[in-house]
């Protein structure tokens, strides 16, 4: 039989309650210096949240709320640190009540706006828009706000929520793809580029979690940075990185390559996968792994130590039609002494994927690149 309509009042009536119960929880641990912004954020996650994904006037309903909420977004004694520090301990306390290892999983993205001016935002990079009737190239900057955030999900894929955060465009760091273009990127050190970002992600979610050995901090291959492993091994904290570099190993005479072509297949590994029609396949990859001694670029060797880590190969057998050849190559703290600990690392690392659905649903789900408010603190703090 059907709700009646007083079933499905007192249906929707609870799922109220049990949104404005888990806005008190998530905003809990938030400390304004002021406490009516602590008022207007709550009652302003209710209102979001009721309409997710709507514009600023069409949740909040009336002109004086409307008023409300930009002030709030624009005021100087709100940023994005007061209004996760809820989220955070909540993060934190999902953590503590869960046994077993947490999967970190770090990504950047970034968020794009239609602004004339762009100068209150700031720009995220410069596209080629083709040619001019002269045939010359053309460019053109992009308005928007880079996200770079950390995920704790469990090794069953359960999110606990976020660990870190950080917003920034590009003007804090101009001026450094010209130096890298002067110097060897290796030799610039790491505070005066963006991919410090990585490390400061990894420090911040690491004592979040308050158990770093617990911790295993995956990324892609922007993440492939020696600071990184130095930073994790500081921390006591664990990393799993697909990495892109082929750096010096044993005495700095071969490289991590060299070290892996002369390593023999240690199993095979069979996944499904979707090709790009998105129809089901097969893959069977090859698993190598090895224990490997890896130096620290030419230019930091004074600065960092060697590392002992272990590199693991997947490679998939064969030419698959309608996708890309599966090339996985991880590099880890962590211990891999057999076939089923290397397809263990690997299956850990897809599970990165979850960041982009993250990513995704700010975006498609919530709408964050329709706002229309006009500077990055406004934006930040919205998002």
């Amino acid at each position: 039989m059907g709700l009646t309509l007083r079933d499905r009042s007192a249906k929707g009536c609870l799922r109220s309650l049990e949104g404005e119960c888990w806005i008190d929880r998530e905003s809990s641990g938030c400390e304004f210096r002021d406490a009516r912004l602590g008022d207007r954020f709550r009652k302003l996650l209710t209102q979001i949240g009721s309409a997710m994904g709507q514009s600023i006037p069409l949740v909040c309903q009336d002109w004086a709320n409307t008023k409300a909420a930009y002030r709030f977004f624009s005021n100087d004694r709100v940023s994005e640190v007061d209004i996760l520090a809820g989220h955070f301990q909540s993060t934190r306390d999902r953590a503590a009540a869960t046994e077993g290892l947490v999967l970190v999983l770090h990504d950047t993205t970034e968020f794009s706006y239609q602004r004339e001016k762009s100068e209150a935002i700031g720009i995220t990079k410069s596209i080629n828009s083709g040619r001019d009737k002269a045939g010359r190239l053309r460019s053109h900057t992009v308005c928007g706000i880079l996200m770079h955030s950390s995920l704790a999900v469990t090794i069953e894929c359960v999110p606990l929520g976020l660990a870190a955060v950080k917003f920034w465009t590009r003007k804090k760091f101009k001026g450094t793809a010209a130096l890298k273009k002067k110097i060897n990127p290796t030799r610039i050190p790491i505070e005066k580029k963006e991919s410090v970002r990585w490390l400061e992600n990894l420090k911040q979610s690491t004592q979040l979690l308050d158990h770093p050995g617990r911790c295993i901090h995956i990324g892609d291959r922007e993440s492939d940075i020696y600071e990184l492993f130095c930073a994790a091994q500081e921390t006591g904290t664990h990393f799993l990185i697909r990495t892109c570099v082929d750096r010096l190993a044993g005495d700095g005479d071969h490289t991590i390559a060299d070290e892996m072509d002369e390593v023999a297949v240690k199993g095979l590994h069979r996944i499904e996968v979707r090709d790009s029609n998105g129809d089901s396949d097969q893959a069977v990859l090859e698993i190598r792994y090895r224990k490997i001694r890896v130096l620290p670029p030419i230019g930091k060797q004074k600065r960092y130590p060697a590392l002992t880590l272990t590199v693991i190969h997947a490679e998939e057998r064969g030419t698959p039609k309608n996708r890309k050849k599966i090339d996985w190559k991880l590099i880890t703290d962590l211990p891999v002494g057999s076939r089923a600990g290397a397809i263990e690392k690997l299956e850990w690392y897809a599970l990165r994927w979850k960041i982009e659905v993250f990513h995704k649903i700010l975006k498609s789900g919530c709408k964050a690149e329709e706002s229309k408010l006009r500077t990055a603190q406004r934006l930040t703090n919205l998002t």
